[in-house]
């Protein structure tokens, strides 16, 4: 008996070594996966930029020619992070050694390379971040603890444009937690073209209730790290739009209507230099663009509406083509996201776009005809198309059948495309305006060689229909030596939002991918719930979060189950964030189906989540309770079989976005039951698990697999 327990941990022990050196091999094939970094189109639209070797270097689209460096050689001793040329591309701003605040936000250093030197500047400043170039390259704008400063290059010195930022209270030009995150910007200003005036959103936070978050950091005594955050249902912060003219110092602040408890997520200036917001109601149902005259009136010059929601707005739902004529990308007519052109004076005058697909991105325009990408061909792909401003003469530029991403060169004269699939990684190209291959900027053929030598299972899509009758994409990865006549474990990943997809045909690889090295089938579907099926595929799970998805992940694991190949006894699930949320519901609803449950960062309750990203798919917790308690699994904890199902709930301490409260209440409620579970608590790492435990947690998950799959 001694022998055989003897035998058993040194095999566990020599399958966790072997999944260590696999995860390692996975780590480093993910980081061989090159691309082309800090890609920028300069004036002429015949030249980009690029960040590399420490500098910033210049290209022609159309030629082969070396790089020319931008900086001097003393810049490459500097940390860049990110850099921005301006109007006249003679100065570059640099941006160095940045100090994370929240997922998108962060201070740096500043330095400005110019005239064959790099200097230090706004050395005066104690955090600043956001800057960047006015129009006409004389002054850089920038923000410091909560307030806004211009910066004149000529002479050197700082103007404090507002006095009033404080922690906590105010915050001018940079957004407010709840903005940066479900808005994707930091940055909450914007300049007229001519540089005279910027316009900036002050947030009122004082009423958002506070946030702490305990802080460790090998520290003899903890410490509280406080921020504000609007949970579901409770105060925003009130936000105002002011205009400053930078010559002068004044400031007005702009008219937006009788309405407080609303959002501006966007703000900017038509070519011609009106001043534009765009406002949305608190449920996220209607969507307004305002349009601000000279003369101080304003008027509605685009307006949506839903029964559900709007799709959340970003800096491509609304493209200006001229002074008159803008390009608005939208679901709401169609039931598919498409594009349609509108006039200042005269309304709409056309849809572009149409069909049982949907436009991903507007790439750009250049007054005549628009480029986009677009799941024409699948879902699951992207493909880049120009067709004329009234609809007519449509065009596929790229041919491969996978998923690409585009950058152009002003005046739409080329596209640097990145094309991948899961059998190919990134192939960087420059393209012509027809679509047309000039020369290749990167094909990862060291990459490509590696993975043809180890012959690397690759993701295998699928459909299948639940029993309610939906079908619903899928992705299968099996063993290299896979055997038809064996039986294998099966893991489903999956993240399963709103709007959101897992099943594509891109290049990726992760943790799961050591699974298949080790003899585990994973699967992924994308549920009803989440994007590119179109309007109603996505809405029906608007108002009760997690219900229709649970059923959906629990059919495609009762769909494995049936397979010949699949041992049905060792069915797991894992999920981070939403996708955690989702293992949880799964695990406790599941009677038993999944052997394990991996759940990372999970949202326990809607409760504790933002009001943004919240009510907008789930409404206000006071007119719809319902919906936030019946799938919260804290409510239902009791239903753990922990004699069939082993629990892992893993969470950073210092999480600012789904924050370790849910797991504290979700181990509050299983613990009142008795259930046992297994737990990874992470000190001082956030949502991503950074700065330190990236792999460690993947390790983590690979080797509980391993024990209890």
């Amino acid at each position: 008996m001694l022998k055989s327990l003897l035998t058993s941990a040194l095999l566990v022990l020599g399958t966790a070594a072997a999944a260590q050196n696999e995860y390692a091999a996975i780590a480093e094939l993910k980081a061989m996966n090159r691309s082309v970094q800090g890609l920028r189109s300069m004036a002429d639209g015949e030249h980009y930029t690029t960040l590399e070797q420490g500098n910033v270097l210049r290209y022609a689209y159309a030629s082969d020619e070396a790089g020319v460096k931008l900086l001097p050689a003393a810049a490459e001793q500097l940390t860049i992070t990110d850099y921005a040329l301006s109007s006249d591309e003679r100065s570059v701003l640099l941006a160095t050694e940045r100090t994370p605040i929240y997922r998108h936000s962060y201070t740096t250093r500043y330095y400005l390379a110019t005239g064959g030197r790099v200097e230090p500047i706004l050395r005066e400043a104690f955090a600043p971040r956001d800057a960047s170039f006015s129009p006409d390259g004389s002054r850089i704008v920038y923000s410091d603890r909560n307030d806004l400063y211009v910066y004149d290059i000529a002479s050197g010195k700082t103007r404090r444009i507002t006095t009033d930022g404080a922690w906590n209270e105010v915050i001018n030009g940079t957004t407010d937690w709840v903005y940066e995150e479900e808005f994707g910007s930091t940055r909450a200003y914007a300049f007229s073209p001519d540089g005279t005036r910027l316009a900036y959103l002050r947030f009122d936070e004082t009423q958002v209730p506070l946030m702490e978050m305990m802080r460790f950091d090998g520290r003899l005594y903890n410490e509280a790290y406080t921020f504000k955050y609007p949970k579901a249902g409770e105060p925003n912060s009130v936000v105002q739009l002011w205009v400053a003219d930078l010559a002068t110092g004044r400031r007005e602040r702009i008219d937006t209507g009788s309405e407080t408890d609303q959002y501006i997520p966007r703000i900017g200036f038509t070519p011609d230099g009106r001043l534009w917001f765009h406002r949305i109601n608190r449920r996220q149902n209607v969507f307004e663009m305002i349009l601000c005259e000279p003369h101080g009136a304003q008027r509605t010059i685009y307006e949506e509406r839903a029964q559900q929601y709007v799709e959340r707005v970003d800096d491509g739902t609304v493209t200006f083509v001229d002074k008159d004529r803008f390009l608005v990308r939208q679901e709401s007519y169609s039931g598919y996201m498409h594009l349609y052109l509108y006039s200042i004076r005269r309304g709409r005058l056309a849809q572009v776009t149409g069909g049982e697909w949907e436009v991903t991105q507007v790439v750009g325009t250049d007054g005549k005809r628009v480029w986009y990408l677009s799941t024409e061909t699948s879902p699951l792909r992207r493909n880049l198309y120009s067709v004329r401003l009234d609809g007519s003469d449509k065009r596929r530029l790229t041919e491969g059948e996978g998923y690409y991403t585009v950058v152009p060169s002003r005046g739409m004269k080329y596209f640097v495309t990145t094309f991948s699939n899961t059998r190919t990684p990134n192939r960087v190209e420059v393209c012509d305006a027809a679509g047309n291959a000039i020369r290749t900027l990167c094909d990862n053929r060291d990459l490509r060689i590696r993975l043809m030598v180890a012959n690397r299972p690759a993701k295998e899509f699928f459909t299948f229909r639940t029993e309610r009758g939906d079908e619903l994409n899928a992705y299968i990865v099996k063993p290299r030596d896979f055997d038809p006549a064996q039986r294998y474990p099966v893991l489903l990943t999956q993240y399963s939002g709103p709007g959101s997809q897992q099943v594509v045909d891109r290049w990726t690889l992760d943790w799961e991918d050591a699974l298949a090295d080790l003899g585990y089938i994973v699967v992924c579907t994308d549920g009803r719930g989440t994007g590119f099926r179109g309007e109603r595929f996505k809405k029906q799970t608007y108002g009760r979060l997690g219900a229709l998805e649970t059923e959906d992940q629990l059919s495609l694991a009762r769909h494995m189950a049936a397979q010949p190949w699949v041992d049905a006894s060792r069915i797991g699930i894992y999920g981070w964030s939403y996708g955690g949320f989702m293992a949880l519901n799964c695990a406790l609803k599941g009677h038993g189906l999944f052997k394990m449950a991996i759940a990372v960062a999970p949202v326990t309750s809607w409760r504790y989540y933002d009001t943004i990203y919240t009510e907008i798919y789930n409404n206000l917790p006071q007119y719809n309770a319902a919906g936030y308690d019946e799938n919260s699994p804290i409510n239902f904890a009791q239903m753990l079989d922990d004699r069939k199902t082993r629990l892992l709930i893993i969470h950073g301490t210092a999480d600012d976005n789904v924050h370790f409260q849910n797991t504290v209440e979700m181990t509050r409620a299983l613990n009142r039951f008795g259930k046992q579970y297994d737990m990874m608590v992470y000190p001082d790492q956030n949502h991503s698990m950074q700065p330190d435990a990236t792999s460690h947690v993947r390790q983590k998950m690979i080797d509980y697999t391993l024990r209890n799959l």
